[in-house]
């Protein structure tokens, strides 16, 4: 399964990101360690993962790490919010990112993947909600958006389920594999931008 793709005023300073650890029914969301590789090995051998994300396609342990090392810099560069995705004994089961996509963080885009090997288990799902309904408190940020093929529909399932609306087919958005590729796009507004929406309905 592969999707592209409160905290307060330090997402408008100029030092690097701060990553939460967020619990979730299934999955806790933390930052990418050293000893995570095995999980970054087993996706380099997934053709999608590695054509969408910048997952090595070879498995070696030295382009393992470069990948992790890859996540630490998205932060310090202030790009995303990344983060391993664990199970409840603390094993990498996937990846999760929310990926800067608009001035000052008004609009993000979230990113995500599972081992093929620890799929269909509720991970991609609770994963997804747990990072949204922490992103939907971010300070500065107004919408959260994601991307997927058609034909993925586990992915787009999981999207619904954690409160995303189809907003269209983006005909050709993508080139997977040197190939066009038609996504859905997939949104939700965060609560601030919610409330500001029903008070202006309610307004005589």
């Amino acid at each position: 399964m592969v999707v592209r793709g409160r905290a307060t005023m330090e997402t408008m300073s100029s030092g690097p990101l701060v990553l939460p650890n967020l619990t979730g029914d299934r999955v806790t969301l933390r930052a990418w360690r050293t000893t995570d590789v095995g999980v970054v090995q087993e996706a380099s051998q997934d053709r999608f993962i590695t054509a969408l994300t910048t997952v090595p396609q070879t498995s070696g342990e030295s382009e393992a790490l470069a990948f992790i090392e890859r996540q630490h810099e998205r932060l310090r560069s202030r790009e995303a919010y990344v983060f391993a995705i664990a199970d409840t004994e603390d094993r990498a089961v996937g990846h999760i990112g929310l990926f800067h996509a608009g001035e000052r963080w008004a609009r993000a885009s979230v990113g995500y993947w599972i081992g093929p090997s620890q799929r269909r288990r509720g991970y991609a799902a609770d994963a997804l909600a747990t990072l949204t309904a922490w992103a939907r408190r971010l300070d500065d940020l107004d919408r959260v958006e994601l991307y997927v093929e058609p034909w993925n529909e586990g992915s787009w399932r999981a999207a619904e389920r954690a409160g995303y609306v189809r907003e269209g087919l983006l005909r050709a958005w993508e080139r997977v594999d040197g190939s066009p590729q038609d996504m859905y796009m997939y949104a939700q507004v965060t609560e601030r931008v919610q409330h500001a929406e029903q008070e202006g309905r309610a307004a005589p």
